[in-house]
């Protein structure tokens, strides 16, 4: 299933791009659903249409989705949410008050991300385009999988390895201690969401099936919370292949009070085309009336994409990558717009730590590189390096050799 996820400030027109991207993917025979994922939905008013919790059929090979996360929440943690309300509750705190503290920070999103990876394995579509809340929103989205891991991973670990060889015993000892022990439907339940969460970082970082195109336009604000979206995405390891110049005034006629602001679009324009080479950019017009239903939609996708395929990958280069030349091995990322002075590097154990501003990626590293520490990282070309020396990892073994000996 090929997966676009579409992202910008809010205001840019990422809702109508999204659902032309979708109508035309439809006419092209790709049984496509367009998912809202952005709490205040737009994705009805786009279509004209009321959509619900579940696809909605539009047309042939069209559907379209507005997620609850509270129907998600409700379907997917409702078993973990009775038993912690069941705790507080008899610890005194109210039972509103109570439901509320079972949901952990981002669980509502993530549910939502869920879907995702359950339509895919469905195989009931051949194209899933995402229309994301705004840019920061979307980050803390897309980021959820590796945010929310370690956490996930902790209470998995501790069901495995405590709770449930402990739960029977337990449970005989005495009445009051079996009403703490968590039920096995609960502990199945965050085993569950964690294994999907491992699926759905492998999912949305598939440079091969997944990509996000960034909506703007032609403003300051917009291209520099733009830069910093790119910026990002690369760092989470998402692949970028387009970005999309949203609601240019038609250069050939005359806008009346508009023509200062046309100068102004055309001066970004060239920043913007000039910053974010090589990725495409796209130019798309401003309408002369609102692009709502079907038929509107038609006819904004025509113009976007003429006779191009939306599925299409519309450039092709992974923002992590892996290079060993000899005896020196480099972790590469793409950070187009990153400031070296806000970029720190660090290894622990076997994890890469890659932190800009507030955003932390954490990043595996190979066996043959565990425990070495890297070199200076080095910026330039927009790419982030991060070299390590396999011969100074050789000299350590053979001095632990040596030593033992």
């Amino acid at each position: 299933m090929r997966i676009l996820t579409f992202t910008g400030k809010g205001g840019v027109g990422k809702t109508s791009v999204s659902a032309a991207t979708a109508v035309r993917l439809s006419e092209l025979g790709h049984r496509t659903l367009v998912l809202s994922t952005d709490p205040a939905h737009s994705l009805s008013d786009s279509f004209n249409l009321q959509l619900g919790a579940e696809p909605t059929k539009i047309k042939e090979n069209l559907h379209a989705i507005e997620v609850n996360p509270y129907v998600d929440l409700k379907q997917n943690w409702h078993s973990v949410q009775k038993y912690y309300t069941r705790i507080f509750m008899a610890q005194g705190v109210s039972g509103v008050m109570a439901d509320e503290m079972t949901i952990l920070p981002g669980m509502e999103e993530l549910f939502s991300l869920l879907r995702i990876k359950r339509y895919k394995s469905a195989g009931l579509y051949d194209a899933l385009v995402l229309d994301t809340a705004p840019t920061g929103e979307t980050l803390r989205l897309l980021s959820l999988p590796d945010t929310l891991s370690w956490g996930m991973k902790a209470v998995k670990n501790v069901n495995k390895y405590i709770v449930r060889p402990l739960s029977k015993p337990l449970s005989k000892m005495s009445d009051k201690i079996a009403y703490y022990i968590p039920p096995e439907d609960a502990i199945e339940s965050v085993d569950q969401v964690f294994d999907e969460l491992e699926d759905i970082r492998e999912i949305l970082t598939d440079n091969v099936k997944s990509t996000v195109r960034l909506v703007m336009n032609a403003e300051k604000m917009s291209i520099k919370e733009t830069m910093r979206a790119l910026t990002y995405l690369n760092l989470y390891g998402f692949k970028v292949d387009m970005v999309l110049v949203n609601k240019l005034l038609d250069t050939q006629e005359n806008s009346g009070y508009l023509e200062k602001w046309k100068g102004i679009q055309q001066k970004y324009l060239g920043e913007i085309e000039e910053g974010f080479s090589p990725l495409p950019v796209k130019k798309l017009k401003m309408y002369d009336q609102e692009i709502v239903g079907v038929k509107s939609l038609e006819v904004f996708a025509r113009d976007m994409y003429g006779d191009t395929d939306p599925s299409d990958m519309m450039y092709d280069e992974p923002p992590i990558k892996f290079v060993r030349k000899g005896d020196l091995y480099e972790v590469q990322l793409k950070l187009m717009f990153a400031n070296p002075v806000d970029i720190d590097v660090w290894v622990t154990g076997d994890e890469l730590y890659v932190q800009i501003g507030n955003q932390r990626k954490i990043i595996t590293l190979p066996i043959s590189l565990t425990g070495l520490e890297p070199g200076d990282a080095v910026f330039k070309d927009k790419w982030l390096h991060i070299p390590f020396d396999l011969e100074k990892q050789g000299q350590h073994h053979r001095t632990r050799e040596y030593n033992k000996a």
